[in-house]
């Protein structure tokens, strides 16, 4: 029988690693029906996708996230016992820090960070023959995220922060020198957050009331107590990792200009509705996660197929994201298709379906396009030239980026303009 169509099977682990973003599909492609059947790290797992299967996978109450995330996510992407492994009521209350920090005005602030950030670090690239275009949005957001919370930070920092940060997206789905690198990362991380929530409580060390640093180590959890210690610094870190994060589509932004430079006359104009659109393109186009997991913590069906309890349910994020029933001529880069409406809750789902404030969809999901749509129109209003480097995104690695990291040269910054503002905030 072939791989794919029934739980008797090898395990499928190699194969995730060896093929990524395509391996779900493929999977889905052999399957008899609506669900592909596999074996991953010895457990059985059903493959879905679609935005049925995704409205399935976040309001179905037989599927938990808690025991879905690898050892390898927790070790370094999300940390241990983070919110993104809670359920119910835990995870409510989890979640309730982070979804008034990041409601319209924390999403402002966060902008304005990362906008006066972009327009103090880019004058410089003028005096710099090769630009990164990747590290240095790393280091642009870095600053932004460490100052808008309220931690402690000089720009000084940036680099060693942003590498941090980059280092524990980038290993999160691997294994061998990214992962231990992400491992290494996280530990240093945690325990200078561990450090800080210890002073501040303490009294040793003054953290301003009302920032989001305050937040989380002021915050009781769904018991009444206080946060462990390093359990609030896993809760820090994600809401800094995820604003640096941005970068790769910092990056995608630039490779899609370069590839399509017809877009950028309208995003350096100041068309605010193109902006959105071009920036929800980005986001289903270029792959960033793969699937996303959850456990069947009771017998289930979908579609008439049955998935017994215990299964890993496996929603698969970049197959739909280029599904042609889903979306038309879905391997064309093309924001139009965005213009004059707003996609679904299920519809486009690179972070995650549903709603924020009731399921596991990324709270941070508006933070993201908010910057992007702050940043993208300045990386247009950008003259420079792309010399020769290797532009390729393999579909292979996970997470997937542009191989050189995206390289400018000559780059001369524009004269002010009032139409790159920064979209949801007042001039």
């Amino acid at each position: 029988m072939a791989r794919g169509k029934a739980w008797d099977m090898a395990d499928d682990t190699l194969f995730l690693l060896l093929e990524g973003y395509g391996w779900l599909p493929a999977q889905r492609r052999r399957a008899a029906g609506e669900v592909a059947r596999v074996r991953l790290m010895g457990r059985r797992a059903a493959g879905i996708c679609g935005p049925e299967a995704a409205r399935f996978f976040y309001e179905e109450d037989g599927i938990r996230r808690g025991g879905a995330v690898p050892g390898m996510v927790r070790s370094t992407l999300f940390g241990q016992t983070a919110v993104h492994t809670l359920d119910g009521a835990e995870h409510r209350a989890r979640k309730a820090i982070l979804l008034p920090l990041l409601d319209g005005a924390g999403v402002a602030d966060l902008v304005r960070h990362a906008v006066a950030a972009w327009d103090r670090e880019v004058p410089a690239w003028r005096q710099r023959r090769r630009v990164v275009l990747f590290d240095r949005a790393a280091r642009v957001l870095a600053s932004a995220v460490y100052a808008w919370a309220g931690l402690p930070f000089d720009d000084s920092d940036a680099p060693a922060a942003a590498a941090d940060m980059v280092a524990l997206v980038d290993g999160f789905a691997t294994v061998g020198p990214r992962h231990w690198r992400a491992r290494r990362a996280r530990r240093r991380r945690e325990a200078w957050l561990g450090g800080l929530v210890r002073q501040a409580r303490s009294g040793t060390l003054g953290i301003r009331s009302g920032t989001p640093a305050d937040a989380v180590i002021r915050h009781r959890d769904s018991d009444g107590a206080l946060l462990d210690r390093r359990v609030a610094a896993v809760e820090l870190l994600n809401l800094l990792r995820p604003t640096v994060a941005v970068a790769w589509f910092v990056a995608f932004a630039a490779h899609a200009l370069h590839r399509h430079p017809g877009h950028r006359a309208r995003l350096a104009g100041g068309d605010a509705a193109f902006t959105e659109a071009f920036v929800h393109e980005l986001r289903r186009f270029y792959p960033f996660t793969p699937f996303v997991g959850g456990v069947a913590v009771t017998d289930l069906a979908y579609r008439g197929e049955p998935i017994p309890e215990g299964t890993l349910v496996l929603l698969d994020v970049y197959g739909q994201l280029h599904d042609p029933a889903v979306w038309e001529d879905p391997y064309a880069f093309s924001p139009d298709r965005f213009l004059g409406r707003r996609p679904g809750p299920y519809e486009l789902i690179p972070q995650g379906g549903g709603h924020p404030a009731t399921g596991h969809r990324c709270p941070g999901e508006d933070a993201t396009v908010e910057l992007l749509k702050a940043l993208v129109p300045r990386l247009a209003a950008l003259d420079y030239r792309v010399p020769d480097q290797d532009l390729a995104i393999s579909l292979r690695r996970v997470p997937a980026r542009v191989a050189s990291g995206f390289v400018l040269d000559d780059v001369r910054t524009p004269v002010s303009s009032p139409t790159l503002g920064t979209p949801g905030v007042p001039a």
